[in-house]
C-alpha cells in the first residue's frame, strides 16, 4: 500500500478537542521521513496553529502477529485492540495497556506507563527504517527514550497467564481520572513528588482560564471544559510551571507534547 495524504480535524482527532484542520501524510512505507512529525492518536499532544508537517502511520502497520515466543506489533495498531489480543490468547503483564489510549508507537516512544508498570519492562526490541533494535540498545527511562527516528514494530516478549484482578485494578484507576477531554498527564511527575500535589500546593486545582482549567478530580489533568483554546491551555502550563519553580524551586516537566 502506498503513502497519501488525508485531513485531520485535530479538534476532533486529538484526546485535549485542540487543534486545526490540517492535511497530514498517511505512511504505509518503512522510510525516513526527516520532514514530518510522526504523531500517533494525539493523546498526549497539544497542536498548535503554527505546528510542523505532520505524517501519521497507516493501515499498513496495523497488526499483531505471534511468532515462537515474540509478538509482532505494528505501530499504528492501538492500545485497546493489542490488550483485546493478550486477554484472548492469555497473554500476561500488557494489562496496564487498559488505563493508556494510544497508538504503540506513541506508547513506545515515551516509555508510557502506569506507575511502576512501562511498556518498555516487556519490550524485546523495536523496528526503525535500520531493521530491528535491541532493548538493550536503547536509552530509556521513566516516560522518555532517545529514539529519534519512526518506530514502525514493537516487538515484546510473551509470558503467559491475563490477569483479570490486575485488568479491574487498572481500570478501577483509571475510573479517579477526568472524563472530560484532556490530554492525560499534564507534568511529569518530579522525582519523589507527585506533580497533582504540586499543582494542589500552588492553589491552581481546578483554576480556570477560558474553557480550559485544571481538574478539580486530578490537578495533574489539564481539560477541556468546551471550546477551549491552545492559547488558555498554554497560558495554564506557564502559570503552573512558574509557579512551581517560585514555590519549590522544581523545574517541573510538561508531559504533554506541543507542537
Amino acid at each position: 500500500m502506498e503513502n497519501y495524504f488525508k485531513e485531520l480535524d485535530f479538534s476532533r482527532y486529538s484526546s485535549i478537542k485542540i487543534g486545526p484542520k490540517t492535511e497530514v501524510l498517511v505512511i504505509n512505507e518503512i522510510g525516513d521521513y526527516p520532514e514530518y512529525q510522526i504523531l500517533g492518536r494525539a493523546n498526549n499532544v497539544l497542536v498548535s496553529p503554527n505546528h510542523p508537517k505532520f505524517a501519521i502511520l497507516g493501515e499498513e502497520f496495523d497488526y499483531i502477529k505471534k511468532e515462537g515466543d515474540l509478538l509482532y506489533v505494528g505501530c499504528a495498531t492501538t492500545s485497546g485492540k493489542l490488550l483485546t489480543y493478550t486477554r484472548n490468547n492469555d497473554i500476561a503483564d500488557l494489562e496496564f495497556l487498559a488505563k493508556l489510549p494510544g497508538n504503540m508507537g506513541g506508547l513506545v516512544k515515551m516509555n508510557a506507563g502506569l506507575k511502576s508498570w512501562e511498556v518498555f519492562n516487556y519490550v524485546h526490541s523495536i523496528k526503525t527504517k535500520d531493521g530491528y533494535i535491541k532493548k538493550e540498545d536503547v536509552e530509556y527511562s521513566y516516560r522518555h527514550t532517545k529514539i529519534d527516528t519512526i518506530v514502525y514494530e514493537v516487538v515484546f516478549n510473551i509470558s503467559y497467564g491475563f490477569c483479570k484482578d490486575k485488568l479491574k485494578q487498572f481500570n478501577k484507576m483509571r475510573d479517579n481520572q477526568p472524563h472530560v477531554p484532556s490530554a492525560g498527564s499534564c507534568f511529569i511527575n518530579p522525582e519523589g513528588d507527585y506533580a497533582g500535589r504540586l499543582i494542589e500546593a500552588i492553589g491552581l486545582k481546578g483554576f480556570e482560564k477560558g474553557n480550559m482549567s485544571f481538574s478539580s478530580q486530578h490537578a495533574n489533568f489539564l481539560v477541556n471544559n468546551g471550546n477551549g483554546t491552545y492559547e488558555d491551555a498554554v497560558y495554564l502550563i506557564d502559570l503552573a510551571k512558574s509557579k512551581i519553580k517560585e514555590q519549590f524551586n522544581i523545574d517541573i516537566k510538561a508531559e504533554v507534547i506541543i507542537y
